[in-house]
């Protein structure tokens, strides 16, 4: 089966000759950056290689989630939360989102104790996050089947869908005047005096005077081709969608064995609550040292394999030119080949924990690629290198809930205004100034 069907947003015809701001890339980042410059009346041009939201924008769970986040993401997600409640009036459109509340199940008194520690990390927020015993969880949940010691449940989180989210914060961009370029490839930056001066796109230049590089996975590929070493590898996540089914739990639930999220129409996303497939590629090599830290601390969720992958990267060139086509248009959705045995599992376990999903039927299978950096910490930063490069990416299977707080913070650095929130963690600089690089959350 292909990819997830995503609300499609028709490019515009005409590409403009200069603009204040290019940012490259159509995920929910470069949407929401897009959005928050062209609503302080910059010129803004977004370029997509692709479709809007057709990689991992579209293929997440479509979590909305404070908790169990890494502590240094906390702040921002708390104003995300802030901006999810009112993006559908914001943008005219549905994105699908319901502060629906998540749970995050804990099977013996160590994961109760961590996850009653971590929620430590909201103090001071006004949110609505608590732990739940054991009759607690069993009163929410009649129907539930699981044996657990208790549950985080955060009401303050929610969802929202994947599939309409990106375009509907696109199309509000262009209408504050953005322009949005569907299969659009950039090429590349180029520079006067050391600063950006445009870019080179498959259709032509757009002059300007900053970039912001929203890649996804795809963002240390083109950061390499104009020497800006960025480490970013590539985790696949493989997810399958039932068709409408009565009975099932309101609420987003993760455990060991399954991650299950209610769907707009009925139905739900289900995927593994723990493992994701690692595929050996050159780049693995080139970065071991700095995922070491990352390696150690979560080898027991990671499957590795070699196969095809890693051809298809050899094959991938470093370096090209501005007049030649660049792989960006060789490929231009990632949409790789799910893992049957990983989802089914997942809908495995979640039918033992809630019995009622013994009539889920599966409608859908797809898998995606999270971007994901030494530290699961995005990169949300100026380049000192470039002035007037700018990278946010990196959000390593977090970015879908953040998004549109982080498309704000990407703006107020672009803008040179007062940030959203400290943005010292997010720097670029992390990995070259002899910072020392931490995994802190295990989630």
């Amino acid at each position: 089966m292909p990819g997830p069907y995503v609300v499609p947003v028709h490019g515009d015809a005409e590409l403009p000759k200069e603009v204040d701001v290019v940012v490259i890339g159509g995920g929910i980042i470069g949407v929401s950056t897009a959005l928050e410059l062209s609503e302080q009346r910059l010129r803004v041009a977004l370029c997509e290689k692709g479709g809007i939201g057709q990689e991992q924008s579209s293929r997440n769970w479509g979590w909305v989630r404070i908790s169990r986040r890494d502590p240094r993401e906390v702040p921002l997600m708390a104003e995300a939360l802030r901006i999810w409640g009112n993006l559908d009036q914001r943008t005219g459109r549905d994105t699908g989102y319901r502060r629906a509340g998540i749970i995050f199940t804990c099977a013996d008194d160590e994961e109760y104790a961590n996850h009653e520690k971590w929620n430590r990390n909201l103090d001071g927020y006004q949110l609505d996050s608590r732990m739940l015993g054991a009759a607690e969880f069993r009163e929410m949940f009649p129907r539930s089947n699981m044996k657990l010691k208790g549950a985080l449940y955060t009401a303050a989180d929610g969802r929202a869908e994947p599939q309409k989210a990106a375009p509907a914060i696109a199309e509000a961009a262009r209408a504050k005047g953005a322009a949005i370029l569907t299969e659009c490839a950039v090429r590349g930056i180029e520079t006067a005096a050391g600063a950006i001066s445009g870019v080179i796109t498959e259709r032509g230049p757009i002059a300007c005077k900053a970039v912001v590089l929203a890649g996804g996975a795809w963002s240390s590929l083109f950061s390499n081709r104009h020497g800006i070493d960025l480490p970013q590898l590539k985790v696949m996540n493989s997810v399958l969608r039932t068709k409408p089914l009565e009975g099932g739990p309101e609420q987003a639930i993760w455990s060991n064995g399954f991650a299950a999220r209610k769907r707009q129409d009925g139905g739900y996303t289900i995927a593994s609550g723990h493992e994701n497939i690692v595929d050996i590629v050159p780049k693995s090599f080139r970065y071991a040292l700095d995922f070491l830290p990352a390696l150690r601390k979560e080898w027991r969720s990671l499957n590795f394999r070699v196969g095809g992958r890693f051809l298809d990267e050899v094959r991938i060139p470093n370096r090209w030119e501005m007049d030649e086509a660049s792989p960006f248009e060789y490929c231009r959705v990632l949409d790789p080949k799910p893992s049957k045995k990983l989802s089914d599992l997942a809908l495995v376990n979640l039918k033992q924990a809630f019995p009622v999903f013994e009539k889920a039927e599966i409608a859908q299978r797809w898998a995606g690629y999270i971007d994901v950096t030494p530290d699961a910490v995005p990169v949300i930063s100026a380049i000192d290198k470039v002035p007037g490069f700018h990278i946010a990416t990196g959000f390593s299977g977090h970015g879908f809930g953040i998004g549109p707080a982080a498309g704000r913070l990407m703006a107020d650095i672009v803008l040179g205004r007062q940030p959203l929130v400290d943005p010292k963690d997010f720097r670029f600089s992390r990995f070259s100034d002899g910072s020392k690089i931490e995994l802190i959350s295990g989630f």
